[in-house]
């Protein structure tokens, strides 16, 4: 064996030692991995708590991203759910209430990676066109005149018959069906979904070549390059996190509110009495969703008839025995179309009584009468603009501004939350289940005597004020 071929192998690394690898990472707000084992090995109490005597070396920081990659986002959502486990074995989840919100994350990349969609798509397509002719060639034309210099001619002696066992392995592995996609569980949306209506989102226009999973977001003038992490928070005095999701940010929030809201009800066995979150939640189909399911969803409506100085939508008085609406000069409103697709039904008024209207001006600027549409699902919002007028929805509203927000902004202030480390949605969920689990074990460890601090350094602020005097004596 030549002196180059040798190569040095590497010793296993326990998986327990990853984790707590990750924990040290969180409590002490690294980004670095090099700079993770550098700070560990210079530091006795990480040592200890790694179980490295002294003279032991630390794992090198490139077999982390090895490791990251191979236990895959499975391993880390377990190890989130563990600790969420945890803490509802010690109480600290309540159950009652549930609040969801999300957060805007700066993407790991930069706008001027952006380029048109169509020149990616192309490049590619290019490449696996000619793949098979750009490969290089390995063998001379005599070798390829000799069979018996070729290396892909097998001679019947050189034959090894493989065992059965293997034989039946690659055959079950060749039958095994593709697995099937799920939202929660791979963490990917489909890329090519066609776009709403004549709406044109820009990620279907331009694609990031550095990390094609953080899509363009117009923010104002300019544009930049996000994510969505959301959080379901019990609504317990712990504040514990029972769900964390990335999402590319060209995905709205409310997408996927209900994935998330029955996960965390039959994983926990919890069945909350409502759900609280912002505006952008309260589309009909997660209204309608929650409250089938016997859940109050308080959730405010964006009030798109007031938007304009025309008459709004409660200014018109349905009659439901005509199945019409009355204008505010009791002019009828008939029945004309049926929007199935957008689940509206349509009313729209005379065109000679509309334009002959005294009160036009403050109605409509079209010239073929004043168009109404009554949702199929009115009862649904009819019912949730009843609870806006409750103490209970005005509570829940207040409390969400005090329980979820200050999460992301300590994740972000504290734990690296406000630029995400690593690229591609996988990697992103991993470090967002990461953070969420370090914030749950926070709390955890603050409910089962392990200190009153909340910053992710300082020691001393877990002390009580007479062992302050007892170290600084010493010191």
């Amino acid at each position: 064996m030549g002196a180059g071929t040798l190569r040095r192998s590497r010793l296993s690394i326990d998986p327990v030692v990853f984790f707590k690898l990750q924990l040290v990472r969180f409590f002490e707000g690294i980004r670095s991995e090099r700079q993770l084992i550098a700070t560990a090995g210079l530091n006795l109490a990480h040592c200890w708590y790694l179980g490295y005597a002294l003279d032991e070396t630390l794992p090198d920081h490139s077999s982390l991203t090895r490791i990251r990659q191979r236990l895959g986002l499975a391993t880390f959502e377990r190890f989130f759910e563990t600790i969420v486990d945890r803490c509802q074995e010690a109480g600290l989840i309540w159950g009652r209430e549930l609040y969801v919100d999300a957060t805007k994350v700066e993407a790991n990349a930069d706008v001027d990676s952006l380029v048109p969609r169509f020149y990616q798509d192309a490049k590619s397509h290019v490449a696996d066109l000619f793949a098979a002719d750009l490969a290089p060639d390995d063998h001379d034309d005599d070798d390829a005149a000799d069979p018996a210099l070729r290396d892909d001619v097998v001679s019947p002696e050189s034959v090894v018959p493989l065992p059965v066992s293997v034989l039946f392995s690659a055959t079950v592995a060749a039958l095994k069906p593709a697995p099937r996609w799920q939202l929660l569980e791979e963490r990917r949306l489909d890329p090519h979904r066609p776009a709403v209506g004549s709406d044109r989102r820009t990620t279907d226009l331009r694609v990031s070549t550095t990390d094609p999973d953080a899509t363009p977001l117009r923010t104002g003038s300019s544009t930049a390059l996000d994510s969505h992490d959301q959080y379901v928070v019990d609504g317990g005095k712990r504040r514990i996190i029972l769900a964390a999701l990335v999402t590319p940010a060209d995905v709205m929030e409310n997408v996927p509110l209900r994935d998330l809201l029955w996960r965390v009800c039959f994983r926990r066995r919890i069945w909350p009495h409502h759900v609280t979150g912002d505006a952008k939640y309260g589309t009909t189909e997660n209204i309608v969703a929650i409250e089938d399911a016997g859940i109050r969803a308080y959730l405010p409506l964006t009030d798109f008839a007031h938007r304009t100085g025309f008459y709004g939508h409660d200014d018109f008085i349905f009659d439901s025995e005509r199945d019409g609406y009355r204008c505010p000069q009791d002019h009828p409103l008939r029945r004309y179309a049926v929007k199935r697709t957008e689940g509206v039904v349509a009313y729209r008024g005379e065109v000679a009584i509309c334009n002959a209207c005294p009160v036009k001006a403050k109605c409509t600027t079209s010239d073929h009468g004043r168009k109404v549409q009554r949702s199929f699902y009115i009862d649904y919002l009819e019912k949730i603009r009843g609870y806006h007028q409750t103490e209970a929805y005005k509570k829940a509203i207040r409390k969400r501004q005090v329980w979820v927000e200050p999460l992301f902004a300590e994740a972000k202030e504290w734990h690296g939350l406000r630029r995400l480390r690593l690229r591609g949605l996988m990697n992103a969920n991993i470090q967002g289940l990461l953070i969420a689990a370090g914030q749950n074990l926070k709390r955890f460890l603050a409910a089962t005597g392990w200190g009153r601090r909340h910053t992710p350094c300082g020691g001393l602020l877990a002390l009580p004020r007479e062992s302050w005097r007892l170290v600084i004596a010493f010191d």
